[in-house]
């Protein structure tokens, strides 16, 4: 089965306001984004690459559009199983407001049971992108063989989950994966099981490097900004 590479996209304007964008129009990314965005054919150029997947939301769009710009052989495909949470009512509230719901709580310690106000819960979110993975590794091995290798470009909470689900690992232990902003997660299938073979990988260790204010111990929610 294929090999599936797993691109968050770029960092955005709501990453560094520290807005739960969700679905909101209009989010871009930023100027670190956009750099991203155009360091990402270097980073790809030699994965033999037959599709690209991608979610409708904007940020994803640009962030692939430099790699089809260098690969006008590519044919990118809209995935909106594979878009964005849908926070509901949280979508373009800040973060740190955020904080003090008592939801916050359940969505960091047992997200099998958080359910988004007027949105939708993150089981609901999981299976859709999983069940998008399934059906897209179908139909690459059938026009490009078992070998083929293809790209997703998605959203941190979405790579998560999709981690999770190749590693066996259950939703509520997904906040302990980090996935940076264009970092590139591969896992490659197999008729038994799933192999992951490299997670947020962004080829800069900044972010591991002490900070001046020290991350917080919750995950953040949309998958945050990255190294500063």
């Amino acid at each position: 089965m294929p090999t599936l590479i797993l691109v968050r996209h770029g960092r955005s304007t709501a990453n560094t306001e520290g807005v739960l964008a969700g679905w909101t129009p209009g989010v871009a990314l930023d100027e670190r984004g956009t750099a991203q965005a155009a360091a990402l054919p270097g980073r790809l150029a030699d994965l033999p690459l037959c599709e690209v997947v991608v979610s409708p939301l904007q940020r994803c769009q640009e962030t692939v559009r430099p790699l089809l710009d260098a690969r006008p052989d590519l044919t990118a495909h809209d995935e909106e199983r594979i878009g964005e949470c849908h926070y509901g009512d949280w979508s373009g509230r800040k973060l740190a407001e955020l904080s003090d719901e008592p939801l916050m709580e359940v969505v960091q310690a047992h997200p099998t049971a958080a359910v988004f106000p007027g949105g939708e819960s993150m089981r609901a979110m999981q299976h859709r992108a999983a069940e998008a993975v399934r059906e897209w590794n179908a139909r690459v091995e059938r026009d490009h063989g078992p070998d083929a290798v293809y790209l997703m470009c998605s959203h941190g909470d979405i790579i998560k989950s999709l981690i999770a689900d190749a590693l066996g690992l259950h939703l509520d232990l997904f906040q302990r994966i980090s996935v940076e902003p264009c970092s590139v997660t591969a896992i490659r299938y197999t008729r038994l099981r799933p192999f992951l073979v490299r997670l947020g990988d962004t080829g800069d260790f900044a972010s591991l490097a002490p900070r001046a204010t020290p991350p917080a111990d919750d995950a953040p929610v949309g998958g945050g900004a990255g190294a500063p």
